[in-house]
């Protein structure tokens, strides 16, 4: 899309719409008792004049006593798989679906019930942010909303935001962005700041799902006829928890050995050898991923989410490298996607494949150390089994930060090495024909790291 380009908004459902898109069977959650009369004058909080004629105007236009509709739910997959869920969903005809106290009060109540029956979260946001009739008793339900939405964070109960059109404000900033998987609906605005109070001058074509998805805050932009399924296999990949580990996926590439450190090098570059892509299409009967690191960045060579395994169904937590040098925000997410599996107790395989971390100059700017940093502690801190199988290039800390440190596999076409071989021998001063000796030195082959006790063994080809 080109700068100043005209942005396509989708349609815009109602919140029983959007809820009836996604699930069945939806019952309706009690609405909390209102404030004590005399808690307010007329006017709620500010006494905003109009302001409960606004409301009587919006209640008669919706059919809506407020700006959310909470309440439980059954999401069903095509497959006939059902997940059951607590809902909130936004009316965006009721005041720009702006939360305001009540709101608050409805949210609160809705968290409550999730974690009481160990229910995940669902969120249908479209909102213009806090209602500015009642001022900054609107503005504190933010803190209120983060604060149940951490509550039912440490009770390890996942949160799903999809984000409809516009999503905007403090709905974005704590039940959109603070979900554990973001989705949106294609051309959704979506953004802190909305259209009436931005720059005058601001591309709108960067407040759109699009444009957040590319920036790593949104995980997938899903179309509205493929929304129902997709978010059912997020709930059902989500609410499996397991505590025992998953067995490495067999190898397939080449099972000999190799005979010299250099042929190991060569084994683990050859462009046909098996990629991640291939592995996890082996291992996983169904899978949904995850994107971005939620500080601005993407990286296309670490692949990360949830499947089910194609053996027995069990959900399994996945990050990959494809092969390329990983950078900073490939080490955010990876970090990301390995503290949610650890909170929800799902188990977690990681696939190692990478020449190295990004050292370019542009990396060093995104703070590769500190990525890099962040996932050796996200392994480290796991109390989730993790995984990890070495499928080619083994490529110094930048391939060892995703490395499960007692529980690491490799396949016959793969090394893992302290340095490349070639960079070795350079900062040795040696020429370049002593490389493949340098190579043998290092001990860098498979069965040279299971003698070494770096891994735990080579994985044979699959039957």
């Amino acid at each position: 899309m080109t700068e100043g380009a005209a942005v396509h908004r989708p349609r815009r459902f109602t919140a029983r719409e959007a809820i009836a898109l996604v699930s069945t069977g939806f019952t309706e959650l009690a609405a909390p008792a209102p404030a004590p009369p005399g808690s307010y004058g007329p006017d709620g909080p500010l006494s905003w004049q109009g302001y409960d004629a606004s409301r009587g105007r919006a209640a008669d236009r919706t059919g809506e006593e407020e700006s959310v509709v909470c309440g439980t739910a059954v999401v069903k997959a095509k497959d006939g798989g059902t997940t059951s869920a607590v809902l909130i969903s936004f009316e965006f005809g009721f005041l720009g679906g702006s939360l305001g106290e009540r709101t608050g009060d409805r949210l609160e109540a809705a968290h409550i019930y999730a974690r009481e029956h160990r229910l995940p979260v669902v969120s249908l946001v479209a909102t213009g942010g806090s209602r500015m009739q009642e001022g900054m008793r609107a503005l504190v339900q933010l803190q209120r909303v983060a604060r149940q939405s951490a509550l039912t964070r440490a009770a390890r109960l996942p949160q799903i935001a999809v984000l409809r059109d516009p999503t905007t404000g403090g709905g974005w900033a704590t039940l959109g962005a603070g979900a554990d998987v973001i989705l949106a609906l294609p051309g959704a605005q979506v953004g802190f700041a909305g259209s009436r109070v931005r720059p005058p001058d601001a591309d709108p074509a960067a407040y759109t799902a699009e444009a957040q998805w590319a920036a790593g805050s949104v995980d997938a932009v899903i179309p509205e006829r493929e929304l129902p399924e997709v978010l059912a296999l997020w709930l059902r990949l989500l609410s499996s928890p397991s505590t025992d580990p998953v067995p490495p996926p067999p190898a397939l590439g080449d099972t000999v050995l190799p005979a010299t450190g250099w042929e190991a090098v060569r084994a683990a570059r050859a462009p046909r050898r098996p990629r991640a892509e291939a592995y996890l299409d082996a291992y996983f009967a169904r899978r949904a991923a995850i994107s971005g690191d939620r500080c601005g960045g993407t990286d296309e060579g670490m692949l990360c989410g949830f499947g089910a395994r194609a053996r027995d169904g069990r959900t399994v937590a996945y990050a990959a490298q494809t092969g390329t040098a990983t950078r900073p925000a490939g080490y955010r997410t990876a970090a990301r996607l390995i503290r949610l599996a650890d909170r929800l107790r799902v188990p977690v395989l990681t696939l190692v494949d990478t020449p190295g971390a990004a050292n370019d100059a542009e990396a060093e700017r995104q703070g590769a150390g500190a990525a890099i940093a962040e996932l050796f502690g996200a392994v480290a801190a796991a109390q989730t089994p993790v995984t990890t199988l070495l499928i080619g290039e083994g490529g110094s800390g930048g391939a060892l930060a995703l490395a499960a440190p007692d529980n690491t596999w490799a396949t016959p076409d793969s090394y893992f090495s302290v340095i490349a071989p070639e960079l070795a021998a350079a900062i040795l001063k040696r020429p370049a024909e002593e490389v493949r000796a340098t190579a043998d030195q290092l001990r860098i082959r498979p069965q040279d790291l299971v003698e070494l006790g770096v891994v735990r063994g080579i994985v044979e080809r699959g039957r």
